[in-house]
C-alpha cells in the first residue's frame, strides 16, 4: 500500500499518464501553471464521476478492491476522529460499513 503522503501524488502521476492530450494542451504554460490546471482536471474527472478527488485518488493508485477498501476506511476513521465522533456513530451517519 502507497504511504498516506505520497498517495495524491501517485494518483496524479497516473492521471497524467493517462490523459497525455492534456499534458500537450497545457504545455507552454509555466509548471506551476502546469500542476494548477493538472489538479483542476483531476478533481474535474472526479467531480464527474460523482465523487470527492480522495475517492478517485485512491480508485486510481489501489492494487485490488480489498486495499481501495481499506484505504476508504482508513480515511473515514480520519474524518470521524478529527470531527470527534466515535466510529461507530460515523459509520451509522454516514452509512459505512467494516
Amino acid at each position: 500500500m502507497i504511504p498516506k503522503a505520497d498517495r495524491n501524488t501517485a494518483a496524479i502521476e497516473l492521471f497524467k499518464k493517462a490523459n497525455p492530450e492534456l499534458l500537450d494542451e497545457i504545455k507552454a504554460l509555466s509548471d506551476k501553471e502546469q500542476q494548477q490546471q493538472i489538479q483542476w482536471a483531476f478533481e474535474d474527472q472526479a467531480e464527474s464521476q460523482g465523487i470527492e478527488s480522495w475517492e478517485l485518488a485512491l480508485q486510481l493508485i489501489a492494487q485490488s478492491p480489498e486495499e481501495l477498501k481499506a484505504m476508504r476506511l482508513e480515511v473515514h476513521q480520519e474524518v470521524a476522529e478529527a470531527l470527534g465522533l466515535s466510529w461507530e456513530e460515523y459509520r451509522d451517519f454516514n452509512a459505512i460499513e467494516d
